[in-house]
């Protein structure tokens, strides 16, 4: 249980050094007006599960590893011919985390599996959404140090959304920067 006391090196980052940052470049006047992590989403989209039906199931496994909690699969809302996709068929797996295991994956995204990927020049500094959020897409989730390389027979790559309750793009960037995303020049 004394496990369950320590708070993420993350998270007390955000209080330490991210808050008084953001108040001090804003003039936030209350503390709960400083924008947070409020979740991250992972998915990770399976093209091949038409020819294959257990390749979504093997990329949940994965998934469930890299996040540290069971993914739900994502099935096909209708059916599309081009595709050779049927309704109801299990196209992929996401799973959204929150608190404790937010601020944990986000410290081994940053400091592990960024810096880990092959070419890597820094994350692209205008992917967020107009609303505050942040999405970026990894090529192989074989860079996350979960996953043993020699145990897997196919690499897929997933989608990785920062959700934040920040207001404006640019407070966004701030505050991602300030939890030392790697962002282009």
């Amino acid at each position: 249980m004394a496990e369950a006391a320590l708070t993420p090196r993350m998270k007390k980052h955000y209080e330490d050094v991210v808050r008084p940052a953001m108040i001090e470049k804003f003039g936030y006047k209350n503390a709960f007006e400083v924008p947070t992590l409020d979740k991250i989403v992972l998915n990770m989209g399976v093209g091949e599960a038409t020819a294959d039906s257990k390749k979504p199931t093997t990329a949940a496994a994965d998934l469930a590893q890299i996040a540290g909690q069971k993914p739900v699969i994502t099935r096909a809302r209708k059916a599309i011919a081009q595709f050779k996709i049927r309704e109801n068929m299990p196209i992929g797996a996401k799973v959204t985390l929150r608190k404790t295991r937010m601020y944990e994956f986000l410290d081994r995204l940053v400091t592990i599996a960024l810096p880990r990927v092959r070419d890597f020049r820094g994350l692209n500094p205008k992917s967020f959404d107009g609303r505050g959020n942040y999405a970026m897409g990894v090529k192989e989730h074989i860079v996350f140090p979960e996953i043993n390389y020699d145990k897997v027979d196919q690499i897929w790559g997933m989608d990785i959304i920062v959700c934040t309750t920040a207001k404006t793009d640019d407070e966004a960037r701030e505050l991602l920067k300030l939890f030392n995303f790697p962002f282009r020049q």
